[in-house]
């Protein structure tokens, strides 16, 4: 069931970030099971960096505000890492 969860909020992640993207076919997010959170790596491309973190990093920070919120109605912490 756990494993199910992450990979919903993976396949989530991964839907906004191919929304921003110029190049959506570079995008990847691998979940990373801990044992109180889920880690969730996003891969883009270079070029693409910037729009998903944005300015100031607030559109990184509105992906991780949804994971925040999705995880107290599941009941498991996810947090986001963005990787180059």
């Amino acid at each position: 069931m756990a494993s199910e969860i992450a990979g919903d909020m993976r396949a989530l992640v991964e839907q906004i970030a191919r929304a921003l993207v110029d190049e959506p076919d570079h995008v990847s997010v691998q979940a990373v099971d801990g044992e109180q959170t889920v880690v969730l790596e996003l891969r883009v491309s270079p070029n693409d960096l910037g729009k998903v973190i944005g300015k100031q990093g607030r559109t990184a920070r509105s992906i991780r505000t949804i994971l925040g919120a999705a995880g107290m109605k599941l009941h498991k912490r996810f947090t986001l890492e963005i990787l180059e």
